[in-house]
């Protein structure tokens, strides 16, 4: 099993494009359709427009109130430097995590959390 797909529920599919695009960094690949991908590693990495969502769920889409999407970075501090630059609320870090990461979090224009990640050496040991 793997996962082939992560698709996100969006407000505004071209404001959402262009932050996953220009701010995150993503390699836009096409719009179809109220549909946008993105290059993402062996992941598919989609953005669909909320108000098309309902023919294919059979019920209105409401966005989450929790989790995120964490994109590794060599570079967390390089990262930060460049979205204070394009003027992007940061919503915390960088911070070094115990669980071997060190993490900038800004939120993109639907609200949910995007985690700018960089592995470093683990201040916890998993039991």
């Amino acid at each position: 099993m793997e996962i082939g797909y992560v698709i996100l529920y969006v407000a505004d599919l071209e404001a959402s494009v262009g932050f996953y695009r220009d701010v995150v960094g993503l390699a836009y690949k096409f719009t179809d359709a109220g549909y946008a991908e993105f290059e993402a590693g062996g992941v598919r990495f989609g953005l669909y427009e909320r108000r098309r969502a309902e023919w294919l769920v059979g019920a209105g889409v409401t966005p989450g109130a929790g989790g995120e999407v964490v994109v590794m970075v060599p570079d967390v501090d390089e990262v930060f430097v460049r979205l204070r630059g394009a003027g992007v609320d940061v919503l915390s870090g960088p911070a070094d995590r115990p669980w071997g990461h060190r993490t900038v979090h800004v939120a993109d224009p639907d609200g949910f959390v995007v985690e700018f990640a960089e592995e470093i050496p683990r201040a916890r040991q998993r039991r």
